[in-house]
């Protein structure tokens, strides 16, 4: 074979060869380029290889901002001027606060504690679950009330004791203690205030005298908070008690 063909045959040959036997290289993705809404900038980003793509209607979860106040539900206080929300024979108890979300009533700690009858003006109430006290189911009354509004008497009498005790032993309460006019001899208790105003001896008028300058908020939860909004509100502890009925033994500080 001539020189100049056997050059040519050797050129077609590896021509035809590169076509068949060698494998096709992919070409890279191109760039990404995404825009920032808050700026001009643009920023180029390269491909996720792999990605497995989202479901339609995706939405990727939200960062909370920790310095956000929380979403709590809608609180519907019970608006009065200090009126009256419950009888004890001939003794009429007013509310202490102007602003009340619930009153929550338990069975009292005391025996001589009295069972309490709902007036059609009061707050919206409850009863609780039961605390095992043997006692009446309405002989206590937790009354969640607006925090910085004063705390008034909520009977007309006499202050017998009032000033500030241990709650529980280990909690710092203000409490006062006033015997009704329309019945001498009994007890109408009033705990969980701050900064109690009045001392024994002086003379108190429902829904007018300001016994303390609002509820005190303890550092503790209590079984009332459970229906109220959230953050629950301070409550005010009423009660009615015969101090002639005396206590059955138990465990104190």
């Amino acid at each position: 074979m001539r020189p100049a063909i056997l050059v040519m045959a050797m050129a077609l040959g590896a021509c035809q060869l590169s076509s068949v036997s060698q494998p096709e290289v992919p070409r890279a993705a191109p760039p990404v380029t995404s825009t920032t809404l808050s700026s001009s900038t643009t920023t180029t980003v390269a491909p996720v290889v792999d990605e497995v793509a989202e479901p339609v209607g995706y939405q990727p979860p939200q960062v909370l901002d920790a310095h956000a106040p929380l979403a709590y539900p809608p609180r519907e206080p019970f608006e009065q001027e200090w009126t009256p929300f419950a009888t004890i024979g001939d003794v009429v108890l007013h509310h202490p606060s102007r602003l009340i979300e619930t009153i929550g009533f338990h069975e009292s700690a005391n025996d001589g504690a009295r069972q309490m009858e709902l007036l059609d003006g009061a707050a919206p109430w409850h009863t609780m679950e039961t605390r095992d006290r043997g006692n009446g189911s309405r002989t206590a009354a937790d009354i969640a009330a607006e925090p910085f509004t004063e705390i008034r008497s909520p009977v007309t009498g006499t202050v017998l004791r009032a000033g500030t005790y241990v709650l529980y032993c280990r909690y710092s309460d203000d409490f006062a203690v006033i015997e009704p006019d329309t019945h001498p001899g009994w007890e109408v208790k009033i705990l969980h205030m701050e900064n109690v105003r009045v001392r024994a001896g002086d003379r108190v008028v429902a829904g007018e005298t300001v016994i303390a300058d609002h509820p005190r908020r303890l550092p503790f939860s209590s079984q009332v908070d459970e229906a109220t909004s959230a953050p629950s509100w301070p409550h005010v502890h009423v009660e009615v008690v015969d101090p002639s009925i005396p206590d059955r033994p138990g465990a104190g500080c």
